[in-house]
């Protein structure tokens, strides 16, 4: 598949349908926005729906909340191809600059990556995304994956997970939001987007008195899925393909686009998909 973004029926039926409701233009413009779509496109998507409201606007980005350079960082300076956190036996694979961009391999074992699974399995429900015009998370059409959290520590796999992750790309354990994991079924996907909270959505405030922003992301995949479903980097053509116990990490020194951190989840074409999600906040969260 591209990683490239298109517009489907179902997302102009959306549209049609929220406009009918009387949503305006603007608001559905940053819905889109917060899912991860491109301007360029989210306008496109609109400008097929003639309307007599004022031409779409961007609204300035706040100023970055996070200091250039504070953000979790695997110590590879020596240039060793394995690392050892905790005593296990962890590949890095390829590392990419710009972005900043690790992908490990082993970081978990299959046992860890089955533990989680079906630790997970009874307690998941449709994923939701951060809303864009009110307080709170939303499902959105983009996101079509099933999900749960576990509380940070909440079992000796968790714990065991948490502190190797913590070791690895050298961020406080305290900084870390618990575990998400996820499942795509077959033709589920994550449509690109940003994993930081954008300063102009409703939710935002109250989300970063909780730690701050989000800094650094880790992608666990825990199954290999037959077809389809990398992780995927549109802004630099870059695909990862999902393989059993391992792990593709990337950092953000601040909220915008330029840090070209737009990915997504690309859908599962056969079989199913597992992930188990870190975030790592710029302060303790809580």
């Amino acid at each position: 598949m591209s990683s490239s973004q298109y517009l489907t029926t179902e997302l102009r039926q959306w549209i049609t349908a929220q406009l009918h409701n009387g949503i305006t233009r603007e608001a559905l413009y940053q819905a889109m926005l917060s899912s991860g779509w491109q301007p360029e496109m989210a306008r496109q998507a609109l400008e097929e729906h003639p309307s007599q409201e004022p031409a779409l606007s961007l609204p300035a980005v706040a100023e970055p909340v996070v200091q250039p350079g504070l953000v979790p960082e695997p110590d590879l300076g020596d240039q060793r191809s394995v690392q050892l956190p905790d005593g296990h036996r962890v590949q890095v694979l390829m590392t990419l600059q710009r972005p900043r961009v690790v992908v490990f391999g082993g970081l978990l074992t299959d046992d860890e990556c089955d533990a989680i699974v079906d630790a997970a399995r009874a307690r998941l429900a449709r994923s939701e995304t951060v809303a864009s015009q009110k307080e709170g998370s939303e499902v959105n059409a983009a996101r079509t994956s099933e999900g749960m959290f576990f509380e940070r520590g909440e079992s000796e796999v968790v714990k065991r997970i948490e502190a190797r992750i913590a070791t690895l790309v050298n961020w406080p354990l305290r900084n870390g939001e618990g575990l998400q994991v996820l499942r795509y079924r077959t033709g589920a996907e994550y449509q690109p987007h940003y994993d930081y909270f954008d300063p102009r959505h409703a939710s935002s405030k109250a989300i970063l008195q909780r730690g701050g922003q989000r800094v650094g992301t880790l992608v666990m995949y825990l199954n290999t899925p037959t077809r389809g479903g990398a992780t995927v980097f549109p802004d630099v053509k870059l695909d990862v393909m999902a393989q059993k116990g391992n792990a593709v990490f990337f950092s953000y020194d601040r909220p915008e686009p330029g840090t070209l951190t737009l990915h997504g989840g690309a859908p599962v074409l056969e079989g199913e998909k597992w992930v188990a999600t870190k975030w790592l906040r710029q302060g303790e969260f809580v």
